[in-house]
């Protein structure tokens, strides 16, 4: 082994198997938790197989303890990545200089000897990580290393507060990594990516699909209703609406503070046909694998299991719960944070199972990090299937493959949003002037529906990041040739043409129809 591994605790009890080398290890979990380390805690293991006791107090401490668990993921994994560039010069980490974080900053950056160069956003988060560890370790309590390595000044907050800033962050920063898909390129994305269909719409012929029914889900759900990756992956099941025989175009939910990036509850809308999708999926694999599991006994391993016995009605609903050892507590729903509900289990016909909505194969919760391996897949397989010759695959022109991230569905949201709320006043209602400006009086901006609808606590955010290509567009006079349709709701095909046109006219936004403009001699 050249370089610094990640173990993570697990959080379900490991079975020791027999064996001498393994002899004396059955108490592993009782050790962990008299050491103060808890399940889901990392263990940084050094390339000399041995395990640094400095950086096992770190991940106990009070600062690292308060990140969220993806914080604690990404921070982990970039503090290693130094600590290799350190190994190779013979040093370890508490051993760094300031000459060594310049260096590495221009191995990260710039260097042609890295074959994986990141951009200033990711230098930004490497160098956070750094900051976090170092500071740590500088305080005069600790003085773990004689003086922080990170170079740094200190400027004036918003609030007047005084903030300790490195000097290496990067000038370069973009506010926000945005793209957009039309609803039709979200559309071919899904059936091609996540559906197994072909370039020819229909179904590849031996395709099986890994809980196909999840992701689809799972992905219609951010596209319909702007939710960010954890408040859409966070989601228990009772936190779904239900269809209601009355019908209706939207539902709508409530987000806990906990887990949205304001740590604000809000009110989230999603289109009917997306609950529909929910239901399906929880009454067909989820429910059969939640049966695969408790055959196999996995939910007996869960340690820090807690049963839920009531949750309490009213404007801020209580969690009442029990775990294993017989200890009861509640917590108000909307302050329990994403890691607390994936131990929240209801007792279900054959035995425990879990209230986190998704699910793995495995019939545990699902974590939030994971749906990214579900996202490259899916876009893998659009590459594989739709830019089928080498050279078009190469040629990012010509590539007829659309690509989507996580955040990609949030922001194909806000434009979708924006355009069928404009839509809506300057053709569809069909208001003079002055009944648009009292009905904007009344109900407010488009700009500002879509401000709340994505939880945005500024304006700005939603102008200049995640809707900058129309930001400066007269949207009226591009949705004045849309073709009109016959009284009873807006088409599909109509609103196509509408962002088509929009595609056409801005940058950044994928649409299949300006990518199926290719070159005459090319293969579609």
């Amino acid at each position: 082994m050249s370089k610094w591994r990640v173990f993570w605790v697990p959080k379900t009890a490991m079975t020791v198997p027999p064996g001498p080398v393994l002899v004396g290890w059955a108490d592993l979990a009782e050790r962990e938790e008299s050491a103060g380390i808890r399940p889901g805690d990392p263990i940084l293991l050094a390339p000399d197989y041995r395990v640094d006791e400095l950086l096992s107090l770190y991940i106990r401490s009070s600062p690292f303890r308060g990140y969220t668990a993806e914080t604690k993921r990404n921070y982990t994994t970039d503090d290693c990545l130094f600590f290799n560039f350190l190994w190779q010069r013979g040093k370890i980490w508490t051993q760094a200089v300031e000459s060594d974080v310049n260096d590495f900053q221009y191995w990260r950056q710039d260097s042609p000897d890295n074959p994986v160069r990141v951009g200033a956003n990711k230098w930004d988060r490497d160098l956070a990580a750094l900051m976090s560890l170092y500071k740590w370790a500088a305080k005069p309590e600790n003085a773990f290393v004689p003086r922080n390595p990170i170079p740094t000044h200190q400027v004036t907050g918003r609030y007047g507060q005084i903030i300790e800033v490195p000097d290496d962050k990067a000038k370069d920063v973009k506010a926000s990594n945005v793209h957009w898909l039309t609803p039709r390129t979200f559309r071919l994305w899904v059936d091609v990516g996540l559906r197994g269909c072909g370039a020819d719409g229909l179904r590849t012929p031996g395709w099986v699909g890994r809980l196909e029914d999840r992701n689809v889900a799972f992905v219609r759900l951010l596209t319909s209703s702007g939710l960010r990756r954890l408040e859409g992956a966070s989601l228990l099941t009772f936190e779904v609406p239900s269809l209601r025989l009355e019908g209706g175009r939207y539902y709508t939910g409530r987000l806990a503070a906990a887990v949205t990036r304001s740590k604000k509850a809000r009110t989230y809308y999603v289109a009917a046909g997306v609950v529909g999708d929910i239901e399906c999926y929880v009454d067909s694999s989820r429910a059969a694998v939640i049966r695969k599991a408790q055959a196999k006994g996995r939910y007996d391993g869960v340690r820090d299991m807690r049963l839920v016995t009531k949750v309490t009605r009213g404007p801020k609903p209580i969690v009442h719960w029990c775990d294993r050892d017989g200890v009861m507590g509640r917590v108000a729903l909307t302050d329990a944070l994403a890691e607390e509900r994936m131990t929240w289990y209801t007792e279900g016909p054959g035995g425990p199972e879990p209230l986190w909505l998704w699910l793995s194969e495995t019939g545990l919760p699902f974590q939030p990090h994971s749906w990214e391996n579900v996202f490259t897949s899916a876009n893998n397989r659009c590459r594989a299937v739709l830019d089928p010759e080498p050279e078009r695959r190469l040629d990012p022109h010509r590539s007829l493959a659309p690509y989507a991230t996580l955040h990609s569905c949030r922001h194909s949201f806000a434009l979708y949003m924006l355009v069928i709320l404009h839509h809506l006043l300057d053709q569809r209602l069909g208001l003079t002037p002055e009944e648009r400006r009292d009905y904007r009086l009344l109900y407010g901006d488009p700009w500002r529906m879509v401000q709340d609808l994505l939880g945005h606590s500024s304006i700005e955010t939603t102008r200049e990041r995640y809707l900058a290509p129309v930001a400066d567009l007269q949207l009226r006079s591009l949705l004045a040739t849309a073709p009109v349709t016959g009284r009873g709701g807006q088409s599909e095909q109509e609103m196509d043409d509408v962002f088509a046109r929009l595609a056409r006219e801005a940058e950044g936004i994928q649409d299949i129809d300006a990518k199926m403009q290719v070159p005459s001699g090319a293969v579609a």
